[in-house]
């Protein structure tokens, strides 16, 4: 059980994380500053510091917290036993819609990079959360015999650690469907992000439908 020291530096952790959320809206990742958040909260920076030593450590705390959201979404959506073209439109769908309710949170993981800031390694396993759930439709698929057979015509461009994540090993899972698999977890940030920040205005004419109508197309594409 914990103590109640422990409890009372979860809640104000948990405080803190939600005051630099609301920075993120208010002025933007570059800008989040440890002393603004103290102000918000009532708080004397030297406190603050205990919590979190930098602006750095903040960013990294938000960006893992935004991730594992992001990445948790993703994974409540995937029903193991459907379809896998059904499972995937469901794991893209929950994730835009996760992004259109958390607009700032996603800028700060897929946006413009924060000036002077380089994320640490702490943040690849969570980072790898909905392709990991993507990677794992495909790999079901292929088990089940359901993936077109793999053409075995290409050197390896997808590193040990990527191929793991997007199906594990399998004799229609080579490298050429590997590759497509990232271009397709790429695309579909692509579709989030150009609607996220306004790139469809004028362009798209009803984005529901045109964001799953795409997302088929990407199913396709890897042979779901």
């Amino acid at each position: 059980m914990s103590t109640a020291r422990e409890r009372a530096r979860a809640a104000l952790t948990a405080e803190i994380l939600e005051s630099a959320r609301g920075q993120l809206a208010t002025v933007g990742a570059a800008a989040l500053s440890l002393r603004a958040v103290a102000r918000d909260l009532g708080l004397a920076s030297s406190a603050l510091y205990r919590y979190f030593a930098s602006r750095d450590e903040l960013l990294t705390a938000l960006i893992i917290e935004g991730y594992d959201a992001i990445g948790a979404a993703a994974e409540a959506a995937d029903v193991p036993t459907a379809q896998p073209r059904t499972r995937w439109h469901a794991i893209c769908a929950a994730v835009r819609a996760w992004a259109l309710a958390h607009p700032h949170e996603y800028a700060l993981l897929y946006g413009s990079p924060v000036p002077g800031y380089a994320a640490p390694q702490d943040t690849v396993a969570a980072a790898g959360r909905v392709g990991t759930a993507l990677g794992r439709v495909l790999g079901d698929a292929a088990r089940a015999g359901v993936l077109p057979p793999a053409e075995h015509r290409r050197t390896s461009l997808v590193t040990p650690a990527a191929a793991e994540a997007l199906g594990g090993e399998h004799p229609d899972l080579d490298d050429a469907v590997r590759a497509r698999a990232l271009l397709t977890w790429s695309s579909v940030y692509g579709l989030i992000s150009f609607e996220l920040f306004g790139h469809f205005a004028g362009v798209v004419t009803d984005l529901d439908a045109f964001f799953t109508e795409q997302v088929g197309e990407l199913a396709d594409l890897l042979g779901l």
